[in-house]
């Protein structure tokens, strides 16, 4: 594919803004769970119904995918365009949105829970498409930086999601609010995303953004490191995206991933009430701070997406972070937290800095560092006590941040004309996120490991993705991609 660089620059900013909407209503969903708990008198395994019909609409999104391309004879992104798909997941969101409102007005929670399943149905088309567009909009070797800067959005709409939607549903973002919000306060906030989603579909379908990726064989031949294009250099095509083992051993990298950065978060509360004696209405912020710690590493891995010197990307390097981090606590300071105890963690976010500077925009020797960093942390976590090991844990957002970039790049580089089947797989393996957090969760039974033990779950998922990291960088070499040799040529 060709675009000149200031239409890509463009395109590019085009694309990331439909990230923004799947980290808001990802995190606005943990808003949904007590209004529908406390009004429904649900126990909180119906509650968290909304979670899972949320990401488990991302796995069935995907294996629709796979079938109805096989049954059309191809690969449906490549028959109706991508951008031209990207607009289809908005007006599929869009509808199941619409179900907000009948799901207010009669209280049903299944209503409710449905809608939430449809529009994650249409992300998971949203999600297909738009990661693989993002590597190759550019050279493909800093395509994982484009995807950490389109998850630094993600995350910015995981930020002030919660705060938004609280709003708008209890007319206060104030910390400890006594006011208890009725099932019907819930259908305006959703149904002006749903208005919101149909606006950008619009924009989508008459930007600039290109509808097709096609691979260019000339390329290819002055350049056997550029990873769209490495099946041209081979001639090792394939009949499946399963053929690729960078694929289906990335498929385990991203159910693990997944699977880790949730379960860390979503057990911090339970480890500090247990441990710390920590009321539940003071541990949002902790929550809080674990989420905006991947803001802060996606925001830091962008910068190297920017069209800027080297002198200015490496000043930019020790800026944009805490940038981000000072979002972090303006926002929770708007929501009536206090946030100087947290000052503290901006050593942290140094560490995170240098290892960004020593991966080098290498995605799989950031995995590698990263995922020994996440190791370490979460170790002291383990042998540790009281709010070291708190902000140990938190710290491991720090090091999941742009895990799915690095993932995601490895795994489907080299694929060729199976770049979207590859996607579809990885998008399926999202169900991780609910399935190793449960498993978690059991282990941390008393009569099991306890909480405390039971992150060394979390010890083993960054084993393996470690083990990929080192892998990968094999099984891509053999292929002929290296990301340490500057490409000749690109697109």
């Amino acid at each position: 594919m060709s675009i000149n660089k200031n239409e890509n620059s463009s395109s590019l900013y085009t694309l990331i803004s439909v990230f923004f909407f799947w980290g808001f209503v990802a995190a606005s969903n943990d808003i949904l769970i007590p209004v529908f708990k406390e009004n429904l008198h649900l126990e909180q395994w119906q509650a968290q119904l909304i979670s899972v019909a949320f990401y488990v609409a991302y796995t069935v999104g995907s294996i629709i995918y796979f079938f109805v391309s096989k049954a059309s004879g191809g690969d449906i992104l490549n028959k109706i365009g991508y951008k031209n798909g990207i607009s289809l997941g908005l007006i599929i969101s869009a509808l199941g949105t619409l179900l907000f409102y009948p799901a207010a007005e009669t209280a049903s929670f299944a209503l409710m829970i449905s809608g939430l399943f449809i529009v994650g149905l249409g992300f998971s088309l949203q999600q297909t498409a738009a990661n693989p567009l993002a590597i190759v909009m550019g050279d493909p070797k800093t395509g994982s930086q484009r995807l950490s800067l389109a998850g630094g959005v993600n995350n910015f709409g995981t930020t002030i999601g919660p705060v938004l939607v609280s709003l708008a549903i209890f007319g206060s973002i104030t910390a400890g609010t006594t006011n208890v919000a009725s099932i019907s306060a819930v259908k305006t906030p959703y149904l002006i995303l749903g208005a919101l989603f149909i606006v950008v579909a619009i924009i989508f379908k008459f930007s600039k953004l290109p509808n097709k990726i096609e691979l260019e064989p000339e390329v290819a031949a002055s350049s056997p490191t550029d990873v769209s294009d490495v099946e041209h250099v081979s001639g090792n095509s394939k009949k499946s995206a399963l053929s690729y083992p960078q694929l289906y051993l990335g498929m385990l990298a991203i159910f693990v991933y997944v699977g880790v950065e949730v379960s860390t978060a979503s057990n911090l509360p339970e480890f500090m009430k247990e441990k710390l004696q920590t009321p539940t209405e003071l541990i949002a912020p902790f929550v809080s701070l674990y989420w905006a710690s991947l803001m802060v590493g996606r925001w830091t891995s962008s910068v190297g997406a920017f069209n800027v010197s080297d002198i200015n990307k490496r000043i930019l390097s020790f800026i944009v972070p805490y940038i981000a981090f000072a979002v972090f606590l303006i926002v929770n300071k708007l929501a009536g937290h206090e946030v100087s105890n947290f000052y503290v963690y901006g050593v942290m976010i140094f560490v995170l800095i240098v290892a960004d500077l020593m991966s080098k925009g290498n995605p799989a020797r950031q995995l590698l560092i990263y995922s020994g960093l996440a190791i370490t942390a979460l170790l002291i976590g383990i042998f540790a006590g009281g709010m070291t090991s708190v902000f140990a844990f938190i710290s491991v957002g720090l090091f999941c941040s742009t895990l799915w970039p690095c993932i995601y790049t490895l795994a489907i580089a080299g694929l060729g004309k199976h770049i979207n089947e590859g996607s579809s797989f990885l998008i399926m393996m999202i169900m991780g996120g609910g399935l190793i957090s449960w498993l978690q969760g059991y282990l941390a039974s008393p009569e099991i490991l306890g909480i405390q033990l039971s992150y060394f779950v979390g010890v083993g998922c960054f084993v393996y993705l470690a083990f990929y990291a080192i892998r990968a960088t094999a099984i891509l070499k053999s292929q002929g991609i290296d990301y340490d040799k500057p490409a000749v040529g690109g697109h």
